[in-house]
C-alpha cells in the first residue's frame, strides 16, 4: 500500500501533533491501547479530499467496559458511534499484505465523541484526536480471527428504540482489513507502528447518533453479546 494522503501537509502536520499529544499523555502515566479511524465514509472522504480515513489514538483512561455510564453533560455536540473493534495479535509491518493474519479477534465498540466546534480544518481535527472522548469496548471474539465477519449484523437501539439494523458493515468505513493496513502504513510514515496487543476501532458503521444526557445506546453486533453505554 502506498502512503495515502501523507503528502497532504494538513494530514502530515495533524498526525504529528496527534502523536505529540499521545506522547504527552503517556509521559503523564497514561497507557495507550490502540488507534481509531474516522471520516472514512465516502461523503467525508469527498469533503476533505482524502483517499482513506483519518487516524487518532485510544488511551486506557478513556476506555470503559460495557454497561458503563459516561457523562456527556457539558459537551457541545455529543454523538455515539457503533464500530467494529479489530484486535491485533502481532506487529503489522507497513505495506503488509498479511494484515488479516495479524487479527486475533474482533468485537463491538461504541465511541463517544464531541463534534464541537465542527471544523473542516484537517490539521486541527487530527491535533484534537478527532473529537474523541471515550470508547466502550466489548470482548474480542477469537472465532472471528482474521477479520471473518461474513454473516454478522449490526443492530443499534437508543432508549430501547431500534435506530439501525444493517448487514452492510463496511458501507461507511471501507474494507476493514484494507483500512487497518492503511493505519499501519500511516503510522510507519510518522515513525510509529501498529503493534501486537493493540486495538483499532474502524469507524462508525452507521451515521453518528446524536445523544443527550440520560440516554442509553445499545449496540449488538450479532452473534457477539450486545454492549451498551448510558450517557
Amino acid at each position: 500500500m502506498t502512503l495515502p494522503d501523507w503528502d497532504n501537509l494538513q494530514v502530515k502536520l495533524g498526525i504529528q501533533r496527534m502523536l505529540a499529544l499521545r506522547s504527552e499523555r503517556i509521559a503523564r502515566g497514561e497507557r495507550a491501547i490502540g488507534w481509531k479511524l474516522a471520516f472514512g465514509a465516502p461523503s467525508s472522504l469527498a469533503l476533505f479530499g482524502l483517499s482513506a480515513p483519518l487516524l487518532g489514538f485510544l488511551a486506557e483512561a478513556t476506555t470503559f467496559s460495557p454497561g458503563s455510564t459516561v457523562s456527556c453533560a457539558g459537551w457541545g455536540r455529543p454523538v455515539a458511534e457503533p464500530e467494529i473493534a479489530v484486535h491485533i495479535g502481532r506487529d503489522v509491518e507497513p505495506g503488509s499484505r498479511r494484515v488479516a493474519e495479524a487479527i486475533t479477534g474482533i468485537g463491538a465498540a461504541i465511541e463517544l465523541a464531541d463534534v464541537h466546534p465542527p471544523s473542516e480544518d484537517i490539521e486541527e481535527i487530527l491535533a484534537g484526536n478527532i473529537f474523541h472522548r471515550a470508547v466502550i469496548l466489548g470482548a474480542a471474539d477469537p472465532a472471528h480471527a482474521g477479520g471473518a465477519w461474513d454473516g454478522m449484523r449490526a443492530r443499534v437501539a437508543q432508549d430501547g428504540i431500534e435506530v439501525a439494523n444493517t448487514g452492510d458493515l463496511e458501507a461507511l468505513t471501507g474494507d476493514i482489513i484494507e483500512i487497518v493496513g492503511h493505519a499501519a502504513t500511516l503510522l510507519a510514515a510518522a515513525g510509529e507502528r501498529l503493534r501486537a496487543g493493540e486495538v483499532v476501532i474502524t469507524g462508525s458503521i452507521v451515521p453518528p447518533l446524536a445523544i443527550r444526557p440520560g440516554q442509553e445506546v445499545v449496540f449488538e453486533l450479532t452473534p457477539l453479546p450486545a454492549i451498551s453505554v448510558r450517557v
